[in-house]
């Protein structure tokens, strides 16, 4: 058998939230937690993880509750008893005071970020810069790279923060591809080697409760702009 030559990545973004009331007014993000679509959406991808005898060596989570709820439900169907490893500076790019952006620039504050080839000066809803998340999300990613002790891991995070981890191992450069689907309780597979650059992406995106993803047409933040409209009356 061929020995291992790169270590195995496990990139998920966490189960479905609910981020808005039915009138559209947002509920405070760092607080929510997994919906019930949510629950299912991690069970489904630790029933995948356990049916493949998956196991990890580390389980990494931002700070906020629906990554280590998503990460919790995937350990209790795979039967690891590993308790995930908080990392505040991989929380979600944060958003700034909805109720200052005006409608005008309504769309563009949730759609920006998010569209094509992303500048690093492109804020979100009129908070964090992209590059301001991408200065915090790679010296995470290069303290991991860094430790030589483990094999396998699994990160569960956020749709903002896997589009930054995706985006260099695609380029091997300092960008962001925005227009890349992360799904709720998706699942990126990636392989590294011990040179930085040495990335296999071998899987991005794959939702385990909608494999070909044919239910919506729609990005997630253009469901959640849809959303937030309700309370402005737009």
């Amino acid at each position: 058998m061929i020995a291992h030559s790169r270590r195995r990545l496990y990139l998920m973004r966490h189960g479905s939230v609910t981020y808005f009331d039915e009138d559209g007014k947002p509920h405070i993000p760092d607080l929510v937690s997994l919906d019930e679509s949510g629950c299912l959406q991690a069970t489904a991808a630790g029933r995948i993880f356990a049916e493949h005898n998956i196991s990890f060596d580390r389980v990494i989570v931002s700070d906020l509750p629906r990554t280590r709820e998503t990460a919790l439900r995937v350990l209790a169907e795979t039967g690891q008893r590993l308790s995930p490893e908080e990392w505040p500076e991989l929380r979600e790019i944060k958003g700034g005071d909805l109720e200052k952006i005006r409608d005008d620039e309504l769309k563009d504050a949730f759609l920006g970020a998010f569209d094509g080839v992303v500048s690093e000066h492109k804020r979100f809803l009129a908070g964090e810069s992209v590059g301001e998340l991408m200065d915090r999300v790679y010296p995470c990613l290069n303290k991991l790279l860094s430790d030589d002790s483990w094999d396998t891991a699994l990160m569960v995070l956020h749709g903002g923060v896997n589009r930054a981890i995706l985006s260099h191992a695609l380029t091997g450069q300092r960008m962001f591809l925005g227009h890349l689907g992360q799904a709720a309780g998706c699942i990126n597979v990636l392989d590294v080697g011990r040179n930085e650059s040495d990335w296999v992406v071998r899987v991005i995106n794959y939702a385990p409760l909608s494999s070909l993803q044919s239910d919506s047409r729609h990005t997630m933040m253009e469901i959640y702009f849809s959303q937030y409209k309700k309370s402005r009356g737009l």
